[in-house]
């Protein structure tokens, strides 16, 4: 996550991991577009259980976060799993964000940014992938903040199915899908969600 440091801070210094341990499902359905050796950026991670899930499944992987106790966890939960976890303490409004190094950057409701914010980090992250790499992305529809079960309560910060064709619309996108499941991420997403998912492709 992003945005304001001491209010995810304080989220995060609990025991258990505020959206749990597993990986989101979203991001296991799309393993077999990974290979091993890859390199990934998992944006606004967290506590790291899909950095760390991503790093299992042989990806070199920077997981970038504005929290230090989220970090903190997430390099407890690579340790736990036996793998490498490269974390970077970053403000996303204020990073200075890699370019063209990055098979995968994965996105899984970073929706704390405003319209504003979002452009500049959707810009930013298809500005990070090589050539051929891919945009893994999920997020929460309007439609959310009816079931109440996670995410931001305003409603300029979740994502339309024409936002996100217009956000990446010079990508090739392979997959967008817009539909209401249930998920288990912890207390913090659980329960039937308005959700959307986004698979999209750098031109070579």
């Amino acid at each position: 996550m992003s945005g304001s440091d001491n209010h995810w801070d304080r989220r995060f210094d609990q025991e258990a991991y505020v959206f749990g341990t597993e990986p989101n499902a979203f991001l296991v359905q799309q393993a077999h577009r990974l290979t091993a050796g890859q390199t990934a950026l998992a944006v606004a991670d967290g506590e790291g259980r899909n950095g760390v899930w991503l790093a299992e499944q042989g990806l070199t992987v920077i997981s970038v976060d504005s929290s230090a106790v989220a970090q903190a966890k997430a390099q407890k939960l690579a340790l736990t799993r036996g793998v490498v976890l490269e974390t970077q303490l970053a403000d996303l409004a204020l990073w200075e964000w890699p370019k063209g190094g990055f098979d995968l950057v994965v996105g899984i409701f970073i929706q704390f940014a405003d319209p504003a914010l979002r452009s500049r980090i959707f810009a930013a992250m298809i500005d990070a992938l090589k050539p051929g790499g891919l945009i893994l992305l999920q997020g929460y529809r309007p439609e959310q903040i009816a079931y109440g079960t996670g995410g931001p309560k305003l409603v300029e910060n979740l994502y339309s199915e024409a936002l996100l064709r217009s956000a990446f619309g010079e990508l090739e996108i392979l997959e967008l899908a817009v539909h209401d499941t249930v998920i288990r991420e912890g207390d913090g997403h659980d329960g039937m969600s308005a959700l959307i998912d986004l698979v999209a492709r750098k031109p070579d």
